[in-house]
């Protein structure tokens, strides 16, 4: 397998356990000590986690898949951030006392949750340094994390891969080598609002997907001639058409988060596919001077509505969860993707990776001949 294949790992809170999925049906085909097969990795919100994960065993590509499944088909809400009823309303009740104070120092962030379980699942599990031997051995070539700076409103992608790759700059994005700590990871899925941002030296940092115009650009500046893509869209039905009322704010919040996460991979995988239909109709002897590159893309993507099944499992939540839920008009019937979103439940992850395992199979064929796998 080239050196310059990438695996993107596309954001969507929860419904990253779909990731590990894929993951899974593609790595039965390696033997045991293979490692994996994509030298450049690319995450953006809770992609950036699961491509962190394999990135710290890129040596050992099964080992690495049997980590992540495991630590996602035991996932727990409160694993993810306070969801005890003294944990979600002492949390909103700081945050209301805070904004009814007179201004001055802001030194804690507002947001809905407060994630620091998070922070210590991820300094349990993840080893850094471990992807700096990988990098040193070979194993790997690069891995970068997408986040989105409060302070300049640029997409910043943080990078840690091989002396040959140099930071960039295009217009409001850019690339900043460095060495990837938990901090780097909790920024790139600090979905606005709901997760606190995070400080980075004298920065501000949430959610990656939230100014990313060119989700593809980082995979590509590291090197990338060959991606695959892990798209979180899922084929999303048409509630009833009713034109008598106005659409209520969990349906709003919902159509924000398929924007943020789902929108710009989509427009960028359009754009690249233009970008090679161009290439082609250039006659061969004057591609050399166009600062353009043929991309070779496969994307997989659910095949079912990942609310709809969200919606079976709402009943198994945490009652804290659930009364915040309902406090802002969501049931298990509602119209709305936010619960798939935030719903990081063991039931609701395990269907995930079903789904992803069976969607990758049902295409396993397009795969390995993408990987060159025989």
């Amino acid at each position: 397998m080239s050196d310059k294949t990438a695996l993107v790992f596309g954001g969507g809170g929860a419904r990253a356990a779909y990731q590990v999925g894929v993951l899974k049906a593609i790595v039965q085909f390696y033997p045991r000590s293979h490692g994996i097969p994509f030298k450049i990795l690319s995450g953006t919100s809770a992609g950036g986690i699961n491509a962190t994960g394999i990135a710290s065993y890129a040596s050992c590509f099964h080992l690495g898949v049997r980590k992540l499944e495991w630590v996602w088909s035991q996932l727990s809400i409160g694993q993810v951030y306070s969801a005890s009823i003294p944990g979600v309303f002492g949390h909103l009740s700081k945050m209301a006392f805070k904004g009814m104070q007179s201004k001055g120092p802001n030194l804690n962030p507002a947001s809905l949750f407060n994630n620091e379980p998070l922070r210590h699942l991820l300094n349990q599990l993840i080893d850094f340094e471990r992807i700096d031997r990988n990098i040193d051995g070979g194993s790997l070539n690069a891995i970068s994390l997408d986040t989105s700076c409060y302070n300049n409103s640029f997409s910043e992608t943080f990078f840690q891969a091989k002396t040959s790759v140099q930071n960039w700059q295009r217009a409001r994005r850019c690339g900043i080598r460095t060495r990837l700590t938990c901090d780097h990871l909790l920024a790139s899925a600090a979905i606005p609002l709901i997760f606190p941002s995070v400080k980075i030296k004298q920065s501000y940092y949430g959610d990656g997907s939230l100014h990313q115009f060119a989700p593809l650009s980082s995979p590509i500046h590291l090197g990338a001639n060959r991606i695959i893509a892990i798209n979180l869209e899922s084929p999303h039905k048409d509630g009833p058409q009713d034109i008598t009322n106005y659409p209520q704010v969990e349906t709003i919040a919902g159509h924000l988060l398929d924007t943020i996460f789902s929108d710009t991979l989509n427009s960028d995988l359009e754009r690249l596919l233009r970008v090679n239909q161009t290439i082609a109709n250039i006659p061969k002897a004057y591609r050399s001077a166009i600062p353009l590159k043929h991309i070779d893309t496969l994307v997989i993507k659910p095949s079912e509505d990942l609310s709809e099944i969200a919606e079976k499992y709402f009943n198994t939540i945490p009652i804290a969860f659930k009364i915040l839920m309902k406090l802002m008009g969501i049931t298990g019937q509602s119209n709305s993707s936010i619960v798939s979103y935030l719903l990081f439940d063991k039931d609701y992850c395990n269907a995930l990776i079903r789904l992803g395992y069976e969607d990758t199979m049902c295409q396993i064929d397009e795969v390995k001949h993408f990987l060159n796998i025989r």
